[in-house]
């Protein structure tokens, strides 16, 4: 996935001169993933530059830059650095773009790594989706497949609305085919990873790895899951989350975030409201806990793993 969003943003910065890049380190070193290896040398200092260690600067520089008809891609190195910079996110960029005239926008694409599994320290691993998906006026993405990584992010770059591009982590190194060519599927269109017939898995980014292999448990001990890759956090495209859901009567929803109030919660209450009368069983919840995320001898704890989700779906079975 490295790799991919390393090219997908190469292949935007060559489409559009208007495209440049902002962040901590981004340059000379290539970011601490190395997302943007090799960006600054092949496009210039003036397109991929390095920042000051301030967020809040950077993203208000970006809203300004896009008001001046740029297309900011701004990398926030850890997930839990965004918080300087959630003020001009939620309180301006989101909302500007309505108080605009019609012919402006803020083309503006925030990257954030997120999420656990790579043993990191305080404010490195942590799951923020639900704050930017409950806010009006943002985006919300999440790609779970090098494949994803590389279209969605120049998809979410041609954009005219704020984009928050969340990039799991953990996934950066796993490898997987990317099509260059007719491999594109928009952004805002929720993916069947698997099919099955019995119960329904529901994740987004890191989490859809750990649903395939609990699927391929599952099948060995005669049960069929089908995965759901949501891909989109806000706006979510609902129908084939819930053509699942009516088909097989039985859904069970995992993330690494806490489960109160949640995406989660949010994906619950509508599989509820919309499938109530095929629902077999009740929909089901597996998520990190609600606590501060842990120390990292404690992440495997709290992050749920293929045994957590197989819990689940035997008391899905159960009813």
């Amino acid at each position: 996935m490295a790799k991919a969003l390393n090219a997908g943003l190469a292949a935007a910065m060559a489409a559009d001169d208007k495209v440049l890049l902002m962040g901590e380190d981004i340059g000379r070193l290539g970011g601490v993933f190395r997302i943007t290896e090799g960006l600054q040398e092949r496009f210039g200092a003036e397109r991929v530059r390095d920042t000051p260690l301030a967020e809040s600067g950077i993203i208000g520089t970006a809203i300004g830059l896009a008001l001046r008809g740029y297309r900011p891609v701004v990398e926030i190195q850890f997930d839990g650095f965004v918080w300087p910079g959630f003020d001009q996110i939620t309180s301006q960029l989101a909302k500007m773009q309505n108080r605009l005239p019609a012919h402006m926008s803020l083309p503006v694409v925030i990257r954030i790594p997120y999420g656990g599994h790579i043993g990191a320290v305080e404010h490195h691993q942590e799951s923020p989706e639900a704050y930017f998906a409950h806010t009006a006026g943002l985006r919300v993405v999440s790609p779970s497949t090098p494949n994803d990584a590389y279209w969605m992010i120049q998809e979410a770059i041609a954009s005219k609305d704020p984009v928050v591009f969340l990039e799991p982590k953990s996934r950066y190194w796993p490898k997987g085919e990317v099509d260059l060519v007719d491999g594109h599927v928009p952004m805002h269109t929720t993916r069947v990873a698997r099919t099955g017939t019995e119960v329904t898995l529901v994740g987004h980014g890191a989490m859809v790895a750990t649903l395939m292999q609990a699927a391929d448990i599952a099948e060995a001990e005669g049960t069929s899951c089908e995965v759901i890759d949501l891909r989109s956090i806000s706006p979510i495209d609902w129908e084939p989350l819930l053509a699942s859901a009516r088909k097989t009567g039985r859904v069970v929803i995992a993330q690494e975030a806490s489960g109160f109030v949640s995406v989660g919660s949010e994906i619950a209450a509508t599989v509820a409201e919309q499938c109530f009368y095929t629902m077999q069983a009740p929909p089901i919840r597996v998520s990190g806990f609600d606590v501060p995320f842990p120390v990292s001898k404690l992440e495997h704890l709290h992050l749920p793993d293929a045994d957590r989700v197989l819990e689940a779906v035997d008391r899905a079975l159960a009813y």
